[in-house]
Order: structure tokens, then sequence, then C-alpha cells
């Protein structure tokens, strides 16, 4: 299965430097939110599990608030051994956006 993922990712990054995707399939859950189902905090993970899998460099950025003001995250990808690329790209995000500097409310 390993392999098939990393051959799938393989042949995006023959066509695209960095992917970008979503961090989590919701917004942020307010802290202890989800402490009772499990499932709900693994589920959590998806998005970010395909990288772990194929052994490629990710990353993770703060990119909007939800309506609560809880965090919304943006996940670039880049190809292996590319790390280099991919802070390069991070970075330039950072640079035009003001997310990274916004923080949630707390309790």
């Amino acid at each position: 299965m390993r392999r098939l993922i990393r051959q799938d990712f393989d042949r995006a990054f023959e066509e695209v430097d960095v992917i970008a995707s979503p961090v989590t399939p919701t917004t942020a859950f307010k802290i202890g939110e989800l402490a009772d189902d499990p499932l709900a905090m693994y589920l959590t993970d998806i998005y970010t599990i395909g990288a772990n899998l194929a052994g490629i460099p990710g990353i993770s950025l703060p990119c909007g608030q939800s309506r609560e003001g809880l965090p919304i995250g943006l996940q670039l990808l880049a190809a292996p051994f590319e790390e280099e690329r991919l802070l390069r790209a991070a970075r330039m995000y950072e640079r035009e956006t003001q997310w990274h500097t916004q923080r949630a409310p707390l309790g």
C-alpha cells in the first residue's frame, strides 16, 4: 500500500513542485471537545497520513480562521528530499499572508 501511495505522489510531482491541501477535513475544535471520541480525533489527522506513508516532507501552515476564530490549516507537500523547496514555498506563503500572526481565542 505504501508503494502505491508513493507512486501516486511521484507521478504528481512530475507535474508540480508542491501540493497544497487542507490539513484536516474540518476546522479546528476547541481544546478537549473531542476527548471522548477517539475516532473523531483520529479522523482529524486523515489528510496528513498520506505524507507519512509515502515518506515525503510536509508542513502545515495557518491559512484562515473559522467564524469562531479557530485556525484553519493548509498543508504543503513536496517530493522526497525537497525539503528546501517545501520550506521556501511555506516562507513565500507566510510572506504574502498574515495568518501566521493571528491567535485563536483560548477557552
